[in-house]
């Protein structure tokens, strides 16, 4: 008897502690099943892609979906990759400009943002927000004026007209300026009291110390550069040319879009990103935290 009661009496606690344990988190409860339903949203299309892009051709619009290939094609890799239009060279095309560009961009943003913070001189500050009004200038607005100035410079239809412009941003100086201002301002004065100019500040201090920032400067302009559509498409006629979104293109015709290539595509497409971001995500974090941007 004394064992039934013990064991009433520890079922009660129970039912009382989860009782309790609702009534204070669910609303976190609540939350966490909104955010997990806009997580599955999101990936599902991803799986989809996946899963597409080693299907035959016939299975990709089968209903209800079919999420497992009943075959993996991996011919369709190997279409993509080496076919009639080889991806490897928009592959090869885009690795060339967005690696240079970001390049730029760390380069000139730094430069920039250590002069804006640590730099005295008249008018800083607002040369600093008309610099930074320019982020208010859409980007279709310049595509004649480039178009007219690429063509008279002789870089049309080549990776100049892309590179050059793209290695100049408003947002990586903002982004950098943001970070160093967190950075005090003893070890500029001490470096300078030993002697060290500008230019060694910039390198031996301050760079070192910006890691976060810079690492989320790297995959911000990656990922831009490397997903742009319109640039190319204006600047670059030549079809040996064309980087990963204008060569995801070519898998339409007039025939129709075959699918399967177009996410075997895709998906090669994404991994780039994806690596390079699951790689950095914590210095990613950390330097958009410090430096303010919030998205």
């Amino acid at each position: 008897m004394d064992s039934r009661v013990m064991t009433s009496q520890r079922s009660v606690t129970l039912k009382s502690m989860k009782t309790y344990w609702l009534k204070r988190n669910w609303k976190k409860l609540i939350l966490t099943i909104i955010l997990i339903a806009f997580a599955t949203s999101m990936v599902l299309p991803f799986l989809w892609m996946l899963s597409t892009s080693f299907k035959k051709p016939l299975e990709v619009f089968t209903y209800p979906i079919q999420w497992t290939p009943s075959s993996f094609e991996w011919e369709n890799y190997k279409d993509v990759w080496f076919g009639a239009k080889p991806f490897w060279v928009y592959y090869w095309n885009s690795i060339k400009v967005t690696g240079i560009t970001v390049a730029g961009i760390v380069l000139f943003s730094s430069a920039a943002a250590y002069g804006f913070s640590r730099i005295q001189f008249k008018g800083r500050d607002t040369i600093f927000l008309l610099y930074l009004a320019t982020l208010m200038i859409p980007e279709q607005v310049t595509l004649i004026p480039r178009f007219i100035l690429f063509n008279y410079m002789g870089i049309y239809n080549t990776h100049l007209s892309l590179i050059l412009p793209g290695m100049f941003t408003a947002l990586g100086t903002f982004l950098l300026r943001q970070f160093y201002l967190s950075i005090p301002k003893d070890f500029s004065e001490a470096a300078q009291i030993e002697g060290a100019n500008h230019f060694q500040i910039w390198m031996k201090i301050i760079i070192p110390l910006s890691k976060p920032a810079l690492v989320s400067l790297i995959i911000i302009s990656f990922t831009l550069n490397w997903n742009e559509f319109v640039n190319p498409l204006v600047f670059i006629t030549s079809e040996e040319l064309y980087t990963v979104p204008l060569g995801l293109t070519s898998f339409i015709d007039e025939s129709g879009t075959d699918y399967t290539l177009m996410m075997a595509a895709a998906v090669s497409a994404i991994l780039p990103v994806m690596i390079l971001f699951f790689t950095c995500q914590k210095w990613f974090i950390e330097g958009v935290a410090a430096s303010g941007i919030k998205g």
